[in-house]
């Protein structure tokens, strides 16, 4: 999917963050100084309404660990059963994310994925952190995108990015085996009381199956 060109606060960049212009770029996250790459894509003509304008119950949620290549399928059939319009746009949706999943699990060696799509109206994990993961891929679909800012000893980022809908980022984790810290923190955008409802895909690296969602 093509996505919405990068905010201009991300496009001033910021130490430790990486924008890339394609999905093979995404593997700067190896690099010793990148805490987080960000792919940077151009928008499709009409997505953003087509999802914007679906009712919260038609949008696919789920929280489930596949192999790479059952996302496709296993997404499909989440669209079938929220009632998501069978259309071009719908399509799009699944294609991109099963794509996201084929490169992020690429990237991360992985045999497994936890895949998550969440549909958000509160303000889930509102607090500025880093995820006691080893990487993590996150596309907010519809809504406010991933905010992000370097802080450290406790304290906020003083200067906060916005990542926009539509655009894949790729965060280190405190399982990341590097050291020190880059004190990159994020989180999702606090909008409860506003009315909006974001929709993401959220992709984590899993080695046992078995492991909890």
């Amino acid at each position: 999917m093509n996505a919405p060109g990068l905010s201009l606060a991300t496009r001033t960049g910021l130490r430790g963050v990486s924008i890339v212009d394609t999905p093979d770029a995404l593997a700067a996250i190896h690099r010793p100084d990148c805490a987080a790459a960000i792919w940077r894509r151009q928008p499709v003509a009409g997505f953003s309404d087509w999802i914007n304008g679906l009712e919260p119950e038609q949008l696919p949620r789920a929280r489930m660990i596949l192999r790479p290549e059952g996302v496709r399928a296993a997404l499909w059939q989440l669209c079938e059963s929220a009632g998501t319009p069978d259309c071009d746009f719908r399509h799009m949706l699944v294609e991109d994310a099963a794509a996201l999943a084929a490169i992020f699990s690429g990237l991360m060696d992985a045999t497994y994925l936890r895949v998550r799509l969440d549909v958000v109206t509160t303000n889930a994990c509102r607090r500025f952190h880093v995820d006691a993961i080893t990487a993590r891929l996150v596309c907010t679909y519809r809504g406010s995108g991933t905010q992000y800012g370097r802080g450290g000893q406790g304290r906020d980022p003083e200067r906060i990015f916005a990542v926009p809908a539509c655009t894949p980022i790729l965060l280190r984790g405190t399982h990341w085996p590097e050291f020190p810290r880059a004190g990159l923190l994020h989180r999702s955008p606090p909008i409860e009381g506003s009315g909006e409802t974001r929709l993401l895909l959220v992709l984590d690296p899993v080695d046992d199956p078995e492991d909890k969602v």
